[in-house]
């Protein structure tokens, strides 16, 4: 099992878990919250448009300094900006050599992406989530984890008992986490401290 490098708060702020009520896990914090969609003022409409506005304001800004280290590397791609729930997406794709900005386990692409963020911070002023992709490699290891959490929380289901992960990521986590969530009869949740944190699956 491989894992990414990366600050407890780079990827995810939490990990969103779904568990018996007795089952405590300080990765979880609930984030949703219900709206009467008939009691939506032009207020939150106005809210949610500047918050679109400025996760693509992020993008472009991400996406100058990106072409730029592309330049100064002499290498070649194509840079896409899009915007997922709450945060700026950023991917590099289409050119040769770009293996070299993800490096072993991603730990060039997490460093990468800090840097991307802290130029977005600079600019704005405000703390980036922005997430950068380099030729799918994030996409990929989405879901092979998501396929791991799903395995695991099968087996688990199956035979009883827990089973816990290699360390990970506050980014994996969270993509394991939604994945044993999807499967009846076990719940997972967040032991040790970072960087040796890592997902328990259990069985109810």
């Amino acid at each position: 099992m491989t894992t990414e490098t990366s600050d407890a708060e780079q990827d995810v702020t939490t990990d969103d878990v779904e568990r018996p009520a007795d089952a405590i896990d300080t990765d979880t914090r609930t984030d949703e919250v219900a709206v009467d969609t008939a009691a939506v003022s032009d207020d939150d409409v106005d809210d949610e448009s500047d918050g679109d506005d400025r996760l693509v304001e992020e993008g472009e800004i991400a996406g100058d300094y990106l072409e730029q280290l592309l330049d100064v590397l002499d290498f070649d791609g194509d840079i896409d900006l899009d915007v997922d729930g709450d945060r700026a997406i950023v991917s590099i794709d289409g050119g040769r050599d770009l293996g070299k900005l993800v490096g072993k386990d991603g730990e060039v692409l997490d460093a990468l992406q800090e840097l991307t963020r802290l130029a977005v911070q600079q600019t704005t002023g405000d703390r980036s989530r922005l997430m950068l992709d380099v030729s799918g490699w994030r996409a990929g290891r989405r879901e092979r984890l998501s396929g791991l959490g799903t395995e695991v929380a099968e087996r688990v289901r199956d035979a009883g008992g827990r089973e816990a992960l290699d360390p990970m990521s506050p980014f994996e986590r969270k993509i394991v986490h939604d994945a044993v969530a999807a499967v009846d009869g076990v719940y997972s949740e967040s032991e040790g401290t970072e960087p040796r944190r890592r997902v328990v699956v259990i069985a109810e």
